[in-house]
């Protein structure tokens, strides 16, 4: 398996580099930074590219909505020219609390622009001239809709690689087989490695059936907290520093019925956790929620516990088809942390 790690994105990007050049170093193969209501990705990964050499940079995601499929094909190119092919083209669809909050713009047909996105950037890359005539994408844009004036282009420049990976990052049902079909990569959240297959085995399946061979394998990035200790007491106590993200997510990131992440959780089998978590978030009790997110869920997903402990949870997630371990070291002394779990991952 590869290492993955996620930039911070609330802080100093010009540090976070500095630290991502460090990770680098230490071992770790795939860098993300994401996109929310933050700085934008683009300009720290094209910082990045100037300040790591052999990394892939990862957007970890792009929202779907922020921008013109157009502009998301052509500043992909544009990353894998000055990371020298190291990008990875991380989408997703967000939700509409951020899309409709944040960008101002109608969270529609999600699953319909994620494809369509996908089929215009590929287009883009060969230096085809662009047309596309999709139920949410009409290039050129049609007369009855604008000047009629709109020409069918190409990219100017050549970009280094034609094929750029594109990673997508989806939760339900349509959407996880869709990634299966079409995408490179799966960006899933809340990954429980003993329970994943349960929850999404049917929906890869069916997009693998229809899979090109030429996109090789899917490749599934998903991980959870490190940190190397005997002491059971320490162990819980960081192993609960995911519960208020949990919290937040489960209860916070979206309305009753309207909650991605909601679904999911109970899916997991945490249907009456799932229930609750959400009310008293809802309701403003962000610490009562985070106490019910369930132990077993926390133990399963982070790798937190003495060195055996550890290396058993890094083969439950590669036995569950991980292919990009996501971590992040816990202690003292994290690159000696990054160094363990890569001699133990490979």
């Amino acid at each position: 398996m590869k290492l993955s790690m996620t930039l911070n994105y609330s802080g100093d990007p010009k540090a976070a580099a500095q630290t991502a050049a460090d990770y680098e170093r230490a071992g770790v193969d795939a860098i993300w930074v994401a996109e929310l209501y933050s700085f934008d990705a683009v300009s720290i990964l094209g910082y990045l590219a100037a300040k790591t050499e052999r990394m892939e940079l990862v957007s970890g995601i792009l929202p779907i909505y922020s921008r013109t499929p157009a502009l998301i094909a052509s500043t992909a190119a544009g990353l894998d020219a000055v990371s020298d092919g190291r990008f990875v083209l991380g989408l997703g669809a967000s939700g509409p609390q951020v899309i409709e909050g944040w960008h101002g713009v109608k969270y529609d047909k999600p699953l319909t622009r994620t494809r369509e996105l996908i089929d215009i950037c590929r287009i883009v890359w060969k230096r085809e001239r662009l047309t596309y005539d999709g139920d949410a994408y009409q290039l050129p844009l049609p007369a009855d809709q604008g000047t009629g004036l709109g020409k069918p282009l190409k990219l100017i420049n050549h970009p280094v690689r034609d094929e750029i990976p594109i990673w997508v990052a989806s939760l339900g049902h349509k959407n996880v087989a869709m990634t299966a079909e079409v995408a490179n990569g799966w960006l899933p959240v809340f990954f429980h490695p003993d329970k994943a297959r349960d929850v999404w085995g049917e929906d890869l399946d069916a997009g693998m059936a229809k899979r090109d061979e030429s996109l090789g394998p899917l490749q599934i990035n998903a991980g959870g907290t490190v940190a190397i200790t005997s002491d059971k007491a320490v162990a819980d106590g960081i192993r609960d520093f995911a519960r208020p993200m949990t919290a937040l997510y489960v209860g916070g990131m979206g309305a009753k019925g309207k909650n991605f992440y909601n679904n999911v959780f109970q899916r997991y089998g945490y249907e009456e956790e799932a229930e609750k978590i959400q009310d008293l978030y809802l309701d403003g009790k962000k610490d009562e929620a985070a106490a019910l997110v369930p132990d077993e869920f926390l133990d399963a997903t982070a790798l937190v516990g003495d060195e055996g402990w550890v290396k058993e949870r890094i083969e439950a997630y590669r036995d569950a088809g991980v292919t990009h371990l996501q971590i992040l070291p816990v202690g003292d002394k994290p690159l000696e942390i990054i160094e363990k779990v890569k001699a133990w991952a490979e």
